[in-house]
């Protein structure tokens, strides 16, 4: 059994680490509302320029089209970009972007495909690495990044697109969390090259069946469209992690808070007990010796 210095020192211990993960809470919900700004901000670009690929798209002729567009005609191997955090202490939140990654690693390794791996974010590196050490051909760390800007994302874009055009890969997929809320993060799987240009809504279509002509060229057009489509994306992919690893890490240092809180109550009772119960032997002991004499 400890003895009461063991604990009023535990107690103490707890109390300071209470503090940290409460300035730790209060620092993540500060920024969380700059970051899921920033998140939904990028939300309707990201979409609008998924519609814009899309109506050029049906414009353009299977050989007009860009590489990008149209891919290489093979399946055979596939490049995965897992987008993570570069720090912890946001609860689960790595742990699933990367438990995705490996899952679909592992389908495709069945599948007889060859895969390549890049991470951005030291935390996706080091979970993935454990088992997939010799399938990741760069890692990319933000850490001395302030603020993610497009500038982080149009830079990953283009190695993407270089590797690509060297023959380095068929298909790449990029892999982060989805911002939903505070407590719902929701990890995410989404293929950028070949490009899949989404269909056209009914809303779009309808616009009086009008045909458009293009200038210059649609394939033209789209030759420069879709590289930088990739970096919106890509760039949405980090705004989105950058939320969603705000609102898991307050959401685990509240977490971290409450638990504290409940070990120093536990602890001030076994205190309180022991001291009691130590109160109480004296006691009994003075007692006795009073009543030899």
């Amino acid at each position: 059994m400890a003895s009461l210095k063991d604990l009023r020192n535990r107690i103490a211990s707890v109390k300071a680490t209470q503090k940290i993960t409460k300035a730790m809470q209060m620092v993540a919900a500060a920024k969380l509302r700059r970051a899921q700004e920033a998140a939904e901000a990028a939300r309707p670009y990201s979409q609008r320029m998924s519609k814009v690929l899309a109506n050029i798209a049906g414009a353009v002729s299977g050989g007009d089209a860009p590489a990008l567009m149209t891919g290489t005609g093979k399946d055979d191997v596939h490049l995965l970009v897992v987008c993570t955090a570069e720090r912890g202490l946001c609860g689960g939140f790595n742990s699933q972007i990367a438990r995705l990654a490996r899952e679909h690693v592992r389908r495709l390794q069945r599948e007889g495909k060859e895969v390549k791996i890049i991470t951005v974010g030291k935390k996706g590196a080091d979970i993935l690495r454990r088992d997939f050490a010799r399938l990741i051909i760069e890692r990319i760390e933000l850490r001395e990044v302030k603020q993610v800007g497009f500038v982080n994302a149009d830079a990953i874009a283009k190695k993407i697109i270089q590797l690509f055009n060297e023959g380095g890969f068929d298909v790449c997929t990029l892999f982060y969390s989805e911002f939903k809320s505070v407590i719902s993060q929701v990890p995410t799987a989404q293929q950028i090259i070949p490009a899949s240009a989404p269909v056209a809504e009914e809303g779009d279509a309808a616009n009086g069946g009008a045909v458009y002509e293009y200038e210059p060229e649609a394939g033209e057009i789209l030759a420069d469209l879709i590289p930088r489509n990739i970096s919106v994306q890509i760039f949405r992919a980090l705004l989105e992690n950058a939320a969603g690893e705000m609102g898991a890490k307050m959401s685990a240092m509240d977490n971290a808070t409450r638990n504290a809180g409940d070990m120093i109550s536990r602890l001030t009772i076994t205190y309180n007990r022991q001291r009691q119960a130590q109160i109480t032997k004296e006691l009994i002991e003075i007692i006795s010796g009073a009543e030899a004499l």
